[in-house]
């Protein structure tokens, strides 16, 4: 039943004609609670109260597959006005993109000259950016444009999925650029002719992705609501005397904050991924397909009376 949901909510998170339904309608049927409004303003006003916790953040404007580009430069102003507000009232909190959002699907030259837009201000700004790792189709293409980039700007960071086949190849290739990299599981719906179909596989890829990036000596977010996860960085990190300042941990806003406050207390850097938009839907999807019991959570929230 877990793995039929999964697929039905994957497919859902694609469907253009409900994309256009939330945008119209909001943030409605519980996505409020994973979504910190719609605007900066809404998005700052959370960051200040998780930074308050002595949580961390990376923000995200969310949206994704954008075909044209007047809306291509639109979201990389968004991406701009962001790094500004998190400077000018010295949040502490990083920024998270998708390339997608940026015209990665338009043209090589429009998404260059957004990425550069937006690390520049970064750079202005002391705000480093994390690109988000998509689907399979444009993992490839990411990593070649993170690592042209990462040339010429230090405070970029990406994303590598434990689902995909390529991620072991693909992290032992990386470690020249001795990059900042959230490791996590993946939430896309995938072949199994490139992804792992077997959770248990791909829990332990994370693992020894985990493994090979933290004795490679690079920093590195573990990105993960799982307690064995969890545990198990912690163990690896003591077994080799790995400093706490070479990884965090990272969770989903709104997803376990109880533990999130737990692991500052702990002494560990624990770090919020705070999407905000109005383009929220294809994530609030993914989010129902990772963890299908959320459902019942939305539910309750939609007929409480």
């Amino acid at each position: 039943m877990e793995k039929l949901m999964r697929k039905f909510f994957l497919f859902l998170s694609n469907n253009k004609f409900f994309t256009r339904l939330a945008k119209k309608y909001g943030l409605r049927c519980g996505a409020g609670r994973f979504v910190a409004g719609e605007t900066i303003e809404d998005a700052a006003a959370a960051i200040k109260k998780l930074n308050e916790k002595g949580l961390v953040v990376t923000l995200d404007h969310l949206g994704e597959f954008v075909d044209n580009e007047e809306e291509a430069r639109e979201r990389t102003e968004e991406c701009i006005k962001a790094i500004k507000v998190i400077g000018e009232q010295q949040l502490d909190s990083q920024l998270s993109l998708k390339m997608t959002s940026m015209g990665l699907d338009i043209s090589d030259e429009l998404v260059m000259e957004n990425m550069r837009k937006i690390l520049e201000a970064g750079k202005k700004h002391n705000v480093f950016i994390t690109i988000d790792m998509e689907d399979y189709a444009r993992c490839g293409k990411t990593l070649d444009i993170f690592k042209q980039l990462k040339k010429e700007y230090d405070g970029l960071g990406t994303v590598l999925q434990s689902y995909l086949y390529r991620t072991v190849d693909d992290i032992q290739e990386l470690n020249v650029y001795k990059p900042n990299l959230r490791l996590v599981k993946g939430a896309y719906k995938e072949s199994p002719e490139v992804a792992y179909p077997n959770k248990a596989d791909v829990d332990e890829n994370l693992k020894k992705i985990i493994k090979i990036h933290l004795l490679n000596g690079n920093y590195t977010a573990v990105a993960s609501h799982d307690d064995h996860m969890i545990e198990y960085t912690k163990e690896l990190v003591k077994e080799h005397n790995i400093p706490n300042d070479q990884f965090e941990f990272q969770m989903l806003y709104g997803i376990r904050a109880e533990k999130q406050e737990e692991l500052v207390k702990e002494g560990y850097k624990m770090r919020v991924y705070v999407p905000y938009g109005n383009d929220w839907y294809g994530y609030f999807m993914r989010r129902l397909a990772e963890r299908p019991a959320n459902v019942a959570f939305i539910l309750k929230g939609i007929f409480k009376k």
